[in-house]
């Protein structure tokens, strides 16, 4: 684990002054949005999902998987790493194992959500949820299991979808007095319930912004306003992605070639700077 960096990313979230926090789904990405001045990186399950198995964000990752995930990526930055645990990977139980593995691996704040495994992307129809009394012990059991205890636990809720906006609410409000650090209404559908939701829950807030998802699309300055802690894009870096081999890779299956899209490519160097080539070729030097 990076030294200091629970304490770190506690002292960001007590401003309550919204911080962008980009998703990544490998360490390749950790690398670039830690290279861009980020603060903090989200460690994103449906990322991980959609680039490791090539599968969609219905629970199919496994906690080992995750947590190897993680690994690479706290080898490869010091930023904070929130990590994305889906519903804990069974009851509270398995959820005191999945955040003893998680937190080996470097995590520095794990989600939990109160989704029925099989889970479902947020933004998915279909959801539905736990009973509040078990997801209150998988918090219970989270709080419990950490060995450091500025490790923070985030409690999302998908409660909207299934029960309504108050429903939501009172399940976040339930999971706080659990224990739960932070807490994520996810998928809120109108600008008014987004600006409700700060006001009514006493612990940082998250916002998960999702293009073409079912949250309005509201200015980060706005959200500041509104008292979020956390203004989330999970898979923006990864929509992109995909956005750009498709289109070179299309260009490259037409052309034959890539002449006239070079700049759309990352430069060869850049590339090796980014992955810390300098640095091995100073090792191997050294080492010879």
């Amino acid at each position: 684990m990076t030294d200091g960096c629970n304490k770190r990313l506690r002292d960001l979230l007590r401003k309550r002054k919204a911080v962008l926090l980009p998703g990544a789904a490998n360490a390749l990405t950790a690398r670039v949005i830690e290279d861009l001045g980020f603060e903090a990186i989200y460690v994103t399950g449906a990322g991980v999902t959609n680039t490791f198995l090539g599968m969609p964000d219905i629970g199919l990752i496994s906690v080992s998987e995750l947590a190897e995930h993680v690994a690479a990526m706290r080898g490869a930055v010091s930023l904070p790493l929130i990590v994305d645990a889906d519903t804990g990977f069974g009851n509270a139980i398995n959820v005191g194992r999945t955040i003893r593995l998680l937190e080996r691996s470097g995590a520095n704040a794990i989600q939990l959500e109160d989704q029925e495994f099989p889970k479902r992307c947020g933004h998915f129809s279909g959801k539905s949820v736990v009973a509040r009394t078990e997801m209150v012990q998988k918090i219970h059991a989270a709080v419990d299991a950490r060995a450091d205890p500025d490790l923070l636990i985030m409690a999302r809720t998908d409660a909207i979808a299934v029960n309504g906006f108050d429903d939501a609410i009172e399940r976040a409000l339930a999971y706080i007095e659990a224990g739960a650090d932070m807490t994520f209404v996810e998928a809120p559908r109108s600008k008014e319930h987004i600006a409700e939701i700060p006001k009514r829950l006493p612990v940082p807030q998250l916002i998960n912004i999702v293009a073409g998802g079912l949250t309005p699309m509201i200015a980060f300055d706005e959200l500041d306003k509104m008292g979020y802690a956390m203004v989330l894009y999970a898979n923006a870096a990864l929509q992109a992605a995909v956005a750009g081999m498709q289109k070179v890779l299309g260009h490259l299956k037409e052309r034959g070639s890539l002449t006239g899209m070079e700049n759309q490519l990352a430069s060869f160097e850049e590339r090796q700077r980014l992955v810390h080539k300098p640095q091995f070729d100073a090792l191997e030097k050294k080492y010879s």
